[in-house]
């Protein structure tokens, strides 16, 4: 049993009503501005994804030796995986893919794609609903329990949950430790929407660079089909710059933590990724079948 220590809200929740209490007999005003002033804090804390307010948050590592890790969101797609990896391939990198369960169980030939060219994945919740955090501890724990259960099946089990967005509660640290889990956020982001806008990306990304960098993109296809070949540009002129002015380690050398824990399949695949690979299932599954072919 992981020995309890008391997350940030909860020190300074106990703070605000040990100050509160005896500042109420002198002025009761006063004793609500102390107990008002924690409840903002309540509600503003989850949304910075650098800031572990109920539970302890990993969004960078150690600067050392300008180190610096990629991961990417909300994935797979067969529209944007493919490309994503060819392209870490070029360049010799290693990344993180924090994937969305309902995604993984529809693509599951491109989870094993992506552990087949030596990428990690994380968990990213079931359907990436943006008021995940608002749900009952129930909601929140199913969720995330059957994310994990989908990967299971597929051959890995993340040790790392990114919540969509970064958005944190009070509820997320039990369920994390039920699971496992250690939360992971980032530090660096290009505020692209999803790969609404990709104007810029890889300037908006350098701009915000630093040793020791979570860096967060997107496995998403952009929403105009017109803007893909620019989002394949810019992570070009990106990739091209973190080769040149960074070391790109994995996530897992970054934060000194495992990210995932490969395990084996019956046969090698599950059924559900047999029919993908034999083409009956997705549409990216004659490209990830050519690549896991190759020896």
């Amino acid at each position: 049993m992981r020995p309890f220590r008391p997350s940030l809200a909860e020190t300074i929740g106990v703070a605000a009503l040990l100050l509160a209490l005896p500042v109420a007999f002198w002025s009761p005003a006063l004793a609500i501005v102390v107990l008002s002033l924690f409840l903002l804090f309540c509600v503003t804390a989850p949304f910075f994804p650098a800031f572990g307010f109920f539970l302890p948050v990993i969004h960078r590592g150690a600067p050392e030796d300008k180190q610096v890790a990629l991961t990417f969101d909300d994935g797979p797609w067969p529209a944007s995986t493919p490309v994503l990896l060819d392209l870490l391939a070029r360049y010799h990198l290693k990344a993180t893919f924090f994937v969305v369960g309902q995604q993984a169980a529809q693509h599951p030939e491109l989870i094993a794609l992506i552990l087949r060219q030596g990428h990690d994945i994380g968990n990213h919740s079931l359907r990436h609903d943006p008021f995940l955090m608002l749900r009952t501890r129930k909601t929140l724990h199913t969720d995330i329990q059957a994310t994990q259960e989908i990967l299971k099946r597929n051959g890995v089990i993340p040790l790392v949950f990114r919540p969509p967005s970064g958005i944190t509660n009070p509820r997320l640290k039990g369920v994390l430790a039920a699971e496992n889990l250690l939360a992971v956020t980032y530090s660096c982001r290009a505020l692209d929407g999803g790969n609404r806008n990709v104007r810029n990306l890889a300037g908006k990304i350098r701009r915000r660079l630093h040793p020791g960098a979570i860096v967060m993109l997107h496995d998403v296809p952009p929403r105009q089909p017109a803007m893909t070949e620019r989002w394949q540009q810019e992570l070009d002129i990106l990739f091209t710059a973190l080769r040149q002015e960074y070391h790109v380690v994995s996530l897992e050398k970054l934060i000194h933590h495992p990210v995932c824990a490969r395990i084996p399949i019956a046969d090698g695949f599950s059924p559900r990724e047999q029919n993908a690979l034999a083409g009956e299932d997705t549409p990216g599954a004659q490209t990830a079948l050519a690549q896991l072919s190759k020896p």
